[in-house]
């Protein structure tokens, strides 16, 4: 969940005492200094009880970037895919993964896996690698093992791609009208690419793909969580939905009805980024009483506990260990990497 201010509010720690939260996730509104933020991170772990708990952020570079100078900022990824240049990409992973452990963050929702093979999308855009799903999956890659050698778990998004839409599902319902001899040859490859590269965690995006299920979205379907995602492309690892306060979402579906439905399609866990916490609460409230009434299976639940489980434990050692050194932030170093990926610009 994602909440407002430089701590960690009495509310969300006592929702967290009811109904045991997975993690956090940090926003600009969350960020003061480096210091406060890893304050803020401690504060956050100490609600965890039985599994640490996910301090996680969108850090990707460019546009999309919570933590500011003095934290190093990292140009748009766009510039790693024209370098080609795979050392660039790997000491970008290494000095990213230091900055993020120094304030406690343990979870990145980061590589774009998405490939932008449309001129008119208004979301993706630089965020892609490139327009090529061998450009995309070859930097996602290096970027996965990277984070991962640094301390950092990485998210791949959007699956099952946001590359080729014209419309932002931060407003509305973006369509991929492709079939699925194109979403095999082009947007699952970077997908695959990162699963045989350890990738612990995919984020689903907020898109209708009428070829797979042409009822709802990605998110909500079955067709594209379960079947194409685990069973087919042999993902173990934790599917976590895009934000279900999102327009594209937030529309149609209230947010109770969307995180039961976000579950029993198959995701592990739900972002709820912008809502207020007796939203949050209704929300944790129907999931125990979709369980209750049978709605949503007890197994489901427990795979995506299984899931949980299995990544927290891989990531166990990164996830116990102290912050590094808060002189990590910022480093000559680090913005010498980040010119030599601005050059590509």
């Amino acid at each position: 969940m994602g909440f407002d201010g430089h701590t960690m509010p009495e509310e969300v720690k006592r929702l967290s005492a009811s109904f045991d939260l997975g993690g956090v996730i940090l926003f600009s509104r969350n960020v003061a200094e480096p210091a406060q933020v890893r304050e803020l991170s401690r504060e956050v772990a100490s609600v965890g009880r039985d599994w640490p708990l996910w301090v996680s952020v969108d850090q990707e570079g460019g546009r999309v970037a919570r933590l500011r100078r003095p934290f190093t900022e990292w140009p748009p990824m766009v510039t790693l895919g024209r370098s080609g240049d795979a050392a660039l990409a790997d000491a970008f992973g290494v000095a990213l993964a230091a900055e993020l452990r120094a304030v406690g963050i343990n979870l990145d929702y980061t590589p774009v896996l998405d490939i932008h093979t449309n001129s008119k999308n208004p979301i993706i855009g630089d965020r892609a690698f490139g327009s090529t799903p061998e450009v995309v999956a070859s930097c996602g890659a290096a970027l996965i093992r990277s984070l991962h050698a640094g301390g950092i778990v990485a998210c791949g998004k959007h699956f099952p791609g946001h590359g080729d839409t014209s419309t932002d599902s931060h407003l509305e319902l973006p369509v991929v009208e492709h079939p699925p001899e194109r979403l095999e040859a082009v947007e699952y490859v970077p997908f695959r690419a990162g699963i045989e590269a350890g990738l612990a965690t995919i984020m689903t995006a907020h898109v209708l793909v009428p070829s797979i299920d042409p009822d709802v979205p990605a998110t909500f379907s079955t067709a594209v969580v379960t079947d194409a995602l685990k069973t087919t492309m042999g993902f173990e690892g934790v599917v976590i939905s895009d934000d279900l306060g999102m327009k594209a979402v937030s529309a149609n579906w209230p947010l109770p009805d969307a995180m039961v439905a976000a579950l029993q399609a198959g995701c592990d866990a739900v972002l709820l980024c912008n809502s207020t916490q007796d939203e949050q609460a209704e929300a944790f409230e129907a999931v125990i009483h979709a369980m209750e009434s049978g709605a949503l299976a007890v197994a489901r639940v427990e795979d995506a506990l299984a899931r949980q489980w299995r990544v927290k434990t891989r990531f166990a050692d990164l996830l116990q260990a102290p912050p590094g050194a808060l002189s990590g932030v910022g480093l000559d170093a680090h913005q010498r990497i980040s010119d030599r990926m601005a050059a590509w610009l």
